[in-house]
């Protein structure tokens, strides 16, 4: 028989709950810290693969001393007003039911106090640390502030006070006042927990002690109330209270002095407080507290709305105009629109037929860009996909580019990976062997190969021979780059295309400096940890030399290196001495600006790309009130290199985070002239600057006030609702002697479909920046985008060759409605897409149908730009008749005849080709094709049916080999 001593058991397991709940605790702190350990390290190891470690350290310290700075300073002093009124209990509590209710708190809290104190300040200290720790950017842009060298008219400082020094004044009064309410609530509660405050009983509700330990702690509230108050003067500068941004009349002869006169009453209110300790009683602090509270109601609420109401409102204009003019400065200056020049226009147009035909022909040797980067990126996934693990992006890019010695705009995107294809993956191939993209795709923008893009770099492998060489064709950092990529590893194969080589594929090894080595056991845990993926860990691919890619995407790069930086939403591939780089615009914002108005940036720069496709990012809805294009940023597509280069050299926002982060950004004397010659003037910036012009373009205040001539951004005639976009295009402006690649826009009165003014800003080196605006007489204003998108619906002749290409299952996308000056008054041109519809495959992505022209009242659809611009300004040669048919047989000449059977041939031979996956051979075939419609379109005829490969044949549709009528 075996004796058991009562309870053994039962205190043997609670020994072991005992040991076990310790334990567990070690195990999940030593998991977190694990935790944070590879967030921090994994972040340094990554701005160390860059070369910009200096920016994450920089800005860990300065989170660092402000988190424990503000979360050591709300502990202290709050735990300091909690010891204070612990101390001041008092030692007797008079017998009431209130005391009694209490005991049984004090009874639980009081064995427990310390524990619960430190765990509640340290929460505290935790979260106030936190929030203050990610205003950063505040604390380390006051510590090197750069002067602007402009003051404001009303307080003549320099408006770096308003933009640096002002919101860190705001901050750390922000802190201090938390500090100082939650000491009061902490010694309110600890002084009634211990009876120093009382609800019930006979006598004072007060101590003595608790009395004096509150009264000092309202005085330093009442006190800081009054600091507010004397700040809050320099905030009237942002006001809204006026007719414009910015201090109004109102504001300058009511709030100014009311917010100065409640300064001196708060800091008679707050000596009232202080006084307290010296005499016993609350009727002098309360005189002083009811004194602010009724001086506050009267002089900063009540007094201003009578000045308003009875002395501005019944002359408002005279009051208001030297503060209207302020804002009108103070605006175009924060925007930099200052410098825009606006230029009266179509006052005289051109109508001898010979002056504009000889127009029409410099028009026509400059190019007009008449495809459309936001309708063929489905014609470029079609054509130059090649496989279906590539993809291009939905909207494509614009850029200019010397091809057989002539600049030339050019539409173009990189073959960005998509993933492995479905069927085939595994952990191996979405991380080791599919792991970029490959090829730079470029087309002419100012014509077509028959009905489809004219490429000049094209297919994979490129042509050696192609005009745009590019040396390092394979994209690891891209805008669509998978999450992380292993590559690089000794022997591993990362696969490029498909070939007919032994091995099947044609790959190759990354040798980039970008990306943190993973051949190390520490590295791999780590991120492993980090991805939450224990392949990396457990993965024996990974070889020697191998590094893991992440965090790639151009927009993403940029703004862990330059967090101070607001970036464009549209980053462009360019190809600079033979490497692929991508262009991301910086810019620097600021809602301190005086006197200019606020605006949300997201707000102000939606349109229909923004709103409808997926390539080009939208901008936060965050509100600014200055905005500078400060930095050009570079990301090399192969290796990640990051480059961001000084734009604007004036910016005092630039330069005083080049004094935080030293080092990080290039003077603009180091940008290569070859990567220059590529810079465009970016989109965000001139969509803000054209919401801004619609108003601010009106400089006298009486005019502005009446609201007189301001504009709006037209409606996009293809897409219902949405803003038109700005479009880029090299054109000619009145008074230049050369065409210039510009980005350009149009107005609308406000409430009318006319067109108010014409808007372009240059891109080059001899005009960049240039705001130049075409202002329309008002008594005859041309027709508004929307205007011009109904003529060509009903206009009979275009009408029906609409109507032709809307035929056979088959819909009309209209392309990008470009205006241009052109013969004294403004050209519209506008190429129509067609595309199948309802998923056929006919013919899957968009085709030139027409390009339709309006000058004047003339209007015209043709197969292309000359015809069209023939039959609206007329000429020597016969405009083509579209919706005509084609030529019969028998009416052909020989040189087309035999145009016509080489040319099928050629496209026979393609097909061919592609079914064997013989990449030399398609080659070959596409340049025949080309050839014999060249040929074709000399002999002048349009053959009766026009050959194409198919476009399901193979994953690689071909380009049809449909020429172009004359």
């Amino acid at each position: 028989m075996t004796f058991r001593t009562p309870g053994f058991g039962r205190r043997l397991g609670t020994g072991r709950t005992r040991l076990l709940l310790p334990v567990l605790v070690a195990l999940a702190a030593l998991l977190v810290a694990f935790l944070v350990f590879t967030a921090v390290y994994t972040d340094l190891l990554w701005y160390r693969s860059i070369g910009f470690s200096s920016v994450f350290t920089t800005q860990l310290q300065a989170k660092v001393v402000l988190f424990f700075g503000a979360g050591l300073l709300m502990a202290l002093v709050v735990g300091a007003n909690v010891v204070v009124a612990y101390r001041l209990r008092p030692a007797y509590r008079p017998l009431s039911v209130e005391q009694q209710g209490l005991e049984r708190y004090r009874a639980v809290i009081d064995p427990r106090r310390r524990l619960i104190a430190w765990a509640l300040l340290g929460m505290l200290g935790v979260l106030t640390g936190s929030s203050v720790a990610g205003q950063w950017p505040v604390w380390l842009a006051f510590l090197n502030r750069t002067p602007f060298g402009v003051r404001d008219p009303q307080f003549h400082k320099d408006v770096s006070f308003y933009v640096f020094t002002y919101p860190f004044l705001r901050l750390v009064i922000g802190v201090v006042f938390a500090t100082v309410i939650l000491s009061i609530l902490a010694a309110v509660m600890v002084h009634y927990l211990y009876g120093g405050l009382r609800l019930q009983g006979p006598g004072d509700k007060a101590s003595p002690p608790a009395r004096a330990h509150l009264s000092v702690l309202f005085g330093l509230f009442i006190l800081l109330k009054a600091v507010a108050y004397w700040f809050d003067r320099y905030g009237l500068v942002h006001s809204e209270r006026g007719a414009a941004t910015g201090a109004s009349y109102t504001d300058v002869n009511a709030l100014l002095p009311a917010k100065t006169i409640l300064a001196v009453i708060a800091l008679l209110c707050a000596a009232m407080f202080f006084g307290n300790l010296l005499r016993r009683g609350m009727m002098l602090p309360g005189v002083g507290f009811t004194l602010l509270v009724l001086s506050a109601i009267l002089l900063g609420g009540v007094y201003p709305l009578l000045i308003q109401q009875f002395q501005v409102k019944p002359d408002e204009l005279a009051k208001e105009r030297q503060y209207i003019q302020r804002n009108i400065e103070f605006t175009r200056q924060a925007y930099g629109v200052d410098g825009a020049k606006v230029v009266p226009y179509g006052t005289q147009p051109v109508t001898d037929k010979k002056a504009l035909q000889d127009e029409a022909a410099k028009l026509q040797q400059n190019g007009v860009r008449v495809l459309d980067p936001n309708v063929v990126g489905e014609t470029f996934q079609q054509l130059q996909r090649i496989r279906p693990f590539y993809r291009f992006p939905d909207t494509l890019d614009v850029d200019r580019y010397q091809v057989d010695g002539k600049l030339v705009d050019t539409v173009v995107a990189l073959r960005e990976l998509s993933g492995a294809p479905v069927g085939q993956r595994s952990w191996v191939k979405d991380h080791m062997v599919y792991t970029h993209g490959y090829g730079f795709v470029s087309a002419y923008g100012d014509r077509f190969a028959a009905t489809e893009p004219d490429f000049i770099t094209r297919d994979m492998p490129a042509a050696p021979n192609q005009a745009i060489k590019v040396a390092q064709p394979e994209i690891y950092f891209g805008e669509r780059s998978p999450r992380y990529s292993v590559a690089g590893g000794r022997g591993q194969q990362e696969l490029n295309y498909p070939d007919n080589s032994p091995s099947g594929q044609k790959s190759s090894t990354y040798d980039g400096q970008g990306g943190v080595p993973i051949d190390s056991f520490a590295h791999r845990l780590l991120y492993s940890a980090k991805f939450q993926d224990k392949n990396l860990m457990l993965s024996g691919a990974i070889n020697k030399n191998a590094k893991i890619l992440y965090d790639r995407s151009p927009r993403q790069m940029v703004q862990k290196a330059a967090p101070w930086l607001t970036l464009d939403g549209d980053p462009y591939p360019v190809v600079v001495n033979g490497r692929i780089l991508w262009v991301v615009d910086g810019y620097t914002t600021s809602n301190g600006y005086p006197y200019s108005e606020q605006m949300s940036l997201g707000e102000a720069t939606r349109d229909t790309i923004t709103d409808t496709r997926s390539a080009v990012a939208r901008q936060a809805n965050d509100h600014i009130n200055y905005l500078r294009n400060s930095v050009k940023a570079t990301v090399d597509a192969y290796d990640g290199t990051v480059h961001l280069y000084q734009w604007d050299e004036k910016d005092p926002i630039t330069k005083t985070w080049m004094k935080v982060f030293d080092g990080t950004v290039q003077p603009r004397s180091s940008i290569p002239p070859e990567l220059e010659s590529h810079f465009r003037y970016p989109q965000d910036l001139f969509k803000v600057q054209r919401k801004v012009l619609t108003k601010y373009h009106v400089t006298d205040p009486s005019a502005f006030y009446n609201g007189e001539g301001f504009w709006e951004v037209p409606e996009d005639p293809s897409a219902k609702g949405k803003r038109q976009p700005p479009y880029y295009q090299s054109l000619r402006m009145p008074g230049q002697d050369a065409p210039s690649f510009s980005l350009t826009t149009v107005f609308n009165p406000r409430g009318n479909p006319q067109l108010a003014a014409f808007m372009s800003v240059g891109s080059t080196s001899r005009d960049y920046g240039q705001i130049q605006i075409l202002q329309m007489p008002r008594n005859a204003q041309p027709a508004g985008p929307g205007q011009v998108q109904n003529s060509f619906e009903t206009d009979t002749k275009v009408k029906n060759d609409l109507f032709t290409l809307r035929q056979g299952g088959t819909k009309t996308v209209p392309g990008n409605l470009l205006t241009i000056p052109f013969g004294g008054g403004l050209l519209y041109v506008e190429p129509m897409y067609t595309k199948a519809a309802g998923g056929s495959e006919q013919q899957p992505y968009p085709i030139r149908g027409k390009i339709l022209v309006r000058f004047g009242e003339g209007i015209a659809a043709a197969d292309t730009l000359d015809q069209a611009l023939t039959q609206v300004l007329g000429g020597s040669g016969a405009p083509a008749q579209s919706g005509s048919p084609g030529t019969p047989d028998d009416q052909l000449s020989a040189p087309a005849k035999k145009a016509i059977e080489d040319l099928k041939a050629a496209v026979t031979d393609y097909e061919n080709a592609q079914k064997k996956g013989d990449y030399p051979g398609m080659g070959e075939a596409w340049k025949r094709i080309k050839d014999a419609q060249a040929a074709l379109s000399a002999a002048g005829q349009k053959p009766k049916t026009s050959p194409s490969p198919s476009p399901s044949a193979s994953p690689s549709a071909s380009p049809s080999a449909t020429p172009p009528s004359s």
